[in-house]
Parts: structure tokens; C-alpha cells; sequence
């Protein structure tokens, strides 16, 4: 089954989606790309929610909302793309922001210069609460790490996830193809956010990508959905 387990498909949710029109066209191009499930994961800021509780209320709403115009995707799980901060792991009710019926938990690296703090958090969440954390557009840190800040990151205990984008350039195309040669852990997600300049690209994932690259994304969701 074709999963995008990176987007941001809620409506009214973060500068994703601005309405359920918009998510609605979204998944239907998502459809034609051939996608059958989705994992919806919305921008997750610590700093900026009043709590876990109330961010999962307020997608709980949204959810509901995209659901009752009955999309042409329902397949849809919930999850949240988790900003680290300094502190993170401390936030009562974190692991409640993990993909639903898996112990996978989506964290986004700061766009910033690299400092162990930002691994420590990442182990402190993953040894706390027994979650795996996969890494968000991983090949996105070239203008913020060096050569070999990339080469510690890509030793991380987690997931690799990749986007759709990644095979447009060349410089993030050999840190995605780095990635699958080494036969490190990942999953390929769109992050898309509208239906211009970042809308739904599975697309360009097919003609770049092998099918059974493709089913190593999509088997890695599978065992961790069984467990």
C-alpha cells in the first residue's frame, strides 16, 4: 500500500491546507499519484501550543471536519511533525504525538548550525517513552551541517524520512540515495502543504525511485503498525 507519511493535509491546521477544499483536491491528486494511505502530519511547536492536549483537540476537529466531506482518501492516520526544542522530551503528553497504532514518532531537526543537544533530545524522547523517531526531510540540512555533522546525523538510532523533493537536486539526491544504499531505515513522504508550489509529488518519487524501494517504505510502516 502506497503511503505519504509526511504532509500537511488538515485543514486550517498550520500553513498547510487552508480549508477542506484545499485538502480535499489535495488527496484527490494524491489518488491519481496512487497513494492509499496517508499520514497526516501537522507542524507541532512546543513553544507555541498551549499543550499536547489541546493540539490534539484542535486535530482531532480538523480531522472530523475533512472526514465529513468524505475525501477520496479515508485511509488516514493522525501524527504530528514534532519541531525539537531544548526541553522537548520534558513535555508532559509527547508521546501522545506519535502516528497512531505504531510507536514511530516524526521529529523535525531545527534549521540551525548542529549541537549535541539536539541528539541528546532526540535519545532522551525514544529511551523515555519507547518510541522510534524518524527524522523529517533529512536531505534538507546541507546549508546548516557540515560534511560531517551530515555523516553523524545519518548514525542516528532512528528513521530516515525522505521527500518526494529530495530527487530534484543533486546534492540532496545523494543524501537520499546515500541513505537507501546504505540500507538504513526510511519512509518517503510529499510534505506537501497546497497544491502549487508544494503539492502532492509522489509523482516524481515513481519515475525516481524503484517499485521495491518504494515497498521498503511501505514495509518498514507495516511492521511497525503490526507491533
Amino acid at each position: 500500500m502506497l503511503t505519504d507519511c509526511h504532509n500537511h493535509i488538515l485543514p486550517e491546521m498550520d500553513d498547510g491546507s487552508k480549508n477542506v477544499e484545499m485538502s480535499v483536491a489535495m488527496l484527490q491528486m494524491m489518488q491519481k499519484q496512487g497513494i492509499a494511505r496517508v499520514i497526516a502530519t501537522p507542524h507541532f511547536y512546543c513553544h507555541r501550543e498551549k499543550s499536547v492536549a489541546s493540539y490534539l483537540e484542535r486535530r482531532q476537529r480538523k480531522f472530523e471536519k475533512l472526514m465529513e466531506a468524505s475525501p477520496p482518501i479515508s485511509n488516514i492516520l493522525l501524527g504530528a511533525e514534532v519541531a525539537i526544542e531544548k526541553g522537548l522530551c520534558d513535555t508532559p503528553g509527547i508521546e501522545k504525538l506519535a502516528i497512531e497504532g505504531t510507536d514511530l514518532i516524526l521529529l523535525e531537526l531545527p534549521y540551525a548550525p548542529y549541537q549535541d543537544w539536539m541528539e541528546e533530545e532526540i535519545d532522551n524522547i525514544a529511551m523515555t517513552y519507547h518510541l522510534t523517531p524518524i527524522l523529517a526531510h533529512v536531505h534538507r540540512y546541507l546549508d546548516w551541517y557540515s560534511k560531517a555533522q551530515i555523516k553523524q546525523m545519518m548514525q542516528f538510532d532512528a528513521i530516515f524520512q525522505i521527500n518526494a523533493e529530495a530527487f530534484e537536486t543533486f546534492s540532496q539526491r545523494k543524501i537520499a540515495k546515500e541513505v537507501i544504499k546504505r540500507e538504513l531505515p526510511f519512509l518517503f513522504g510529499s510534505d506537501c502543504h497546497n497544491l502549487t508550489d508544494r503539492k502532492p509529488n509522489f509523482d516524481l518519487l515513481q519515475k525516481k525511485v524503484k517499485s521495491e524501494v518504494l515497498e521498503k517504505s511501505n514495509a518498514l510502516l507495516e511492521q511497525h503498525l503490526q507491533k
